[in-house]
């Protein structure tokens, strides 16, 4: 049986689209079993209806508190029996409850350099500080916020005169490669948690290092 996943998102849907793309594949061991929007008027929406999905919209705003709003969002996802939740530009905070309840099978793509840069506003404030790399991270999903065992990073250069849109792009490239990558590994069953630290079997490092800038004078 093909490896289950359900993606939440609030907006655009580029990592959806990503993920839409990468489940195209013959060889790819995980399908979308459903997406879910918080917002009704996502543009993701429309991405995944193309691809001939299935979608809820669970609007946060009318339920009393977020475990109500959570408690919609598990009784669907379990109902479609999913194995693996994404969160793929969903821009709301999870519970400790919910997160408990998707332990290990929680995962979210983050725009940054995991513990650098948590929050909103990632790339304004790499831009400001001077930071020479950036990147993205894929990881599981613990209750603090942009936290938890993380699974797979790409850096890419902050680069001269770089506006924070600039950035933005060059990361989320490298966001699309490695969320696909990320749910591969774990619908092979090739990753693990030990001691909140993932392992991934058969994984390869790279050798050496990056410098930037490189060849000043």
């Amino acid at each position: 049986m093909t490896f289950r996943i359900g993606v939440l998102i609030s907006g655009r849907g580029s990592n959806l689209q990503a993920l839409i793309d990468a489940c195209a594949q013959p060889d790819y061991p995980a399908e979308i079993a459903l997406v879910i929007s918080n917002e009704p008027e996502a543009k993701g929406l429309m991405r995944a209806q193309s691809a001939g999905l299935d979608t809820e919209i669970i609007d946060h705003r009318p339920f009393v508190d977020r475990s109500a709003f959570e408690d919609a969002l598990t009784s669907v996802l379990a109902g479609t029996g999913v194995e693996l939740v994404c969160l793929a530009g969903f821009m709301r905070l999870l519970t400790n409850n919910f997160v408990e309840r998707w332990h290990d099978r929680l995962i979210n793509v983050h725009p940054s350099l995991l513990p650098a840069f948590k929050g909103l506003d990632v790339h304004d404030r790499v831009i400001a500080t001077g930071t020479r790399f950036s990147g993205c991270t894929v990881h599981f999903v613990r209750a603090d916020m942009d936290s938890g065992p993380i699974i797979i990073q790409s850096t890419v250069p902050v680069l001269p005169h770089d506006r924070p849109e600039d950035l933005a792009a060059r990361v989320l490239a490298s966001e699309h490669e490695c969320l696909p990558m990320a749910i591969r590994w774990i619908a092979e069953e090739r990753v693990q948690v030990v001691n909140d630290v993932v392992e991934i079997r058969g994984a390869v490092s790279p050798e050496g290092g990056l410098t930037n800038p490189s060849g000043a004078r």
